[in-house]
């Protein structure tokens, strides 16, 4: 199996199991500081695949950046007041989350 293949596959699982929820339904991962959130214009896919790799060379720009990392409590409230809903991924522990438009 070369690289290649292993980084489909690995790309065709995490697609798989994205799916749309609303963001009350994810309370529970948010409380306990596993929520991370994916800024519009960001692919999902790919930094849950970064994740599942710990890949810190690509995480680690997002991060600084405000691109990715743990949902805040403004923006929880706000999802939450709104009935947001969200695409969102399991890259265990970590629940990643990002607003559907």
């Amino acid at each position: 199996m070369t690289d290649s293949s292993q980084f489909d596959e690995l790309t065709a699982k995490i697609n798989r199991e994205t799916a749309k929820i609303p963001w009350s339904e994810l309370q529970k991962f948010f409380a306990q500081g596993r929520a991370l959130q994916v800024t519009e214009g960001q692919d999902l896919v790919q930094i849950a695949k970064w994740m599942a790799q710990d890949n810190a060379e690509e995480l680690e720009p997002l991060m600084l950046s405000g691109k990715f990392g743990q949902v805040n409590d403004k923006t929880a409230v706000q999802w939450l007041d709104d009935d947001q809903l969200v695409w969102a991924v399991v890259s265990a522990p970590w629940v990643l989350v990002q607003a559907v438009s």
